[in-house]
C-alpha cells in the first residue's frame, strides 16, 4: 500500500460517498478498511465508497471491459458489497469527467448490475439508464413499532420494499433495519422506502438503506418508488405506450425518475464533487487493524 492514497468526497442529493480512484486495482480494499474510510466520527465520512477501476483490471468486472472502460465497485458504509447505487453512478460519472476520463454527453459504466449508459448535461445534472424493474410475485409486509403495511416488492438490481404511509414519521428513525416478512422475500436484506403523496405524478419519501441505515437519497430507491407508484395508480408503460414521469423528493433534494415503455428506467439529478485529498496508509493501517 503507497504511504498517500488519493480520495475525493461527493455526493448525489446529500447521499454522499468516499471516492478512491485506483484505475489498475492495486489498492486493497478490505471490509474494516470502507468500514473506516465511511465513518463520520473517525474517518473522512460516506454513505458509501466509489472504488473507481479499469473494468479490465477487476475480475469481477472483465466480462464488461468491451462495453465500459469504467466499473464502479461499490461498497455500503458498513463495507459490505452492493450490486449498484444510482446515486453513486451519478457521482461516479461526475469524478470521471471531473478526471478528463470523459466529457459531457454519454457514457457507459459498468456494475455489478451490468452495464449503465450514462449521459452528462451541459447543465450539469446526470441521466442514468437504470435498467428494467422486476416485480416478483408475493406479498411483502414491513414494520416499524406497532404499525405495518404491506409492501410493493421492486428489484432494481438491487432489492426493495416500496411501503405508502400516511405520515414519513412513522416511519421512525430508521437507526435499524425495518422488519419484514416473509423472511424469504429478502434473503440478503431490503433497502425498504416509505412514501406519502405530494400531488400528481409527485411524491416524498424516506429510505432505510441496507448496510448503511437512513441516508439522504437513494437511486434505485427513487427508482423503485416511481414504479411502484406508476403501478399503484394503474400506470402501465409497457402495456399504454405512454412514459411515466415522476419527481420524487428525498431528504437529500429531487429526483426525476421516467419509466419507457420498453422498460427503461431513467434517472435524472445532480451529482457534486466537494472535495479531494489524501487518506494517510498508517492510519488506515491502523484503523482496520492491519
Amino acid at each position: 500500500m503507497s504511504t498517500r492514497i488519493a480520495f475525493l468526497k461527493g455526493h448525489g442529493t446529500e447521499n454522499d460517498f468516499v471516492i478512491v480512484p485506483d484505475p489498475e486495482n492495486t489498492i486493497d480494499l478490505p471490509p474494516a478498511a470502507v468500514a473506516a474510510l465511511c465513518d463520520r466520527r473517525a474517518g473522512i465520512g460516506g454513505d458509501g465508497l466509489l472504488h473507481v477501476v479499469r473494468s479490465a483490471a477487476h475480475p469481477e468486472a472483465r466480462h464488461m471491459a468491451a462495453e465500459a472502460v469504467w466499473f464502479m465497485d461499490y461498497r455500503n458504509g458498513d463495507g459490505s458489497i452492493a450490486e449498484m447505487c444510482g446515486n453513486g453512478v451519478r457521482v461516479f460519472a461526475r469524478y470521471l469527467q471531473r478526471a478528463g476520463h470523459v466529457t459531457e454527453g454519454d457514457i457507459a459504466v459498468a456494475t455489478r448490475g451490468g452495464v449503465k449508459a450514462v449521459h452528462i448535461a451541459k447543465d450539469g445534472d446526470v441521466t442514468v439508464g437504470m435498467g428494467r424493474a422486476l416485480l416478483p410475485e408475493g406479498d411483502v409486509t414491513v414494520s416499524v413499532g406497532e404499525r405495518s403495511w404491506p409492501a410493493r416488492n421492486v428489484n432494481m438490481g438491487n432489492p426493495h420494499a416500496v411501503a405508502f404511509v400516511d405520515d414519513l414519521s412513522h416511519a421512525g428513525d430508521l437507526l435499524s433495519p425495518p422488519p419484514f416478512s416473509p423472511a424469504a422475500a429478502y434473503p440478503d436484506g431490503v433497502n425498504v422506502e416509505f412514501v406519502i403523496d405530494r400531488g400528481p405524478g409527485h411524491v416524498a419519501l424516506r429510505v432505510h438503506e441496507r448496510g448503511s441505515g437512513e441516508t439522504r437519497s437513494c437511486g434505485t430507491g427513487a427508482c423503485a418508488v416511481a414504479v411502484a407508484t406508476a403501478r399503484r395508480d394503474g400506470a402501465d408503460p409497457a402495456a399504454t405506450g405512454v412514459p411515466a414521469t415522476y419527481t420524487v423528493d428525498v431528504p437529500g433534494g429531487t429526483l426525476v425518475i421516467t419509466e419507457r415503455p420498453d422498460g427503461e428506467i431513467e434517472m435524472t439529478g445532480p451529482a457534486v464533487i466537494v472535495a479531494e485529498g489524501e487518506i494517510d496508509s498508517v492510519w488506515l493501517e491502523s484503523a482496520t487493524g492491519a
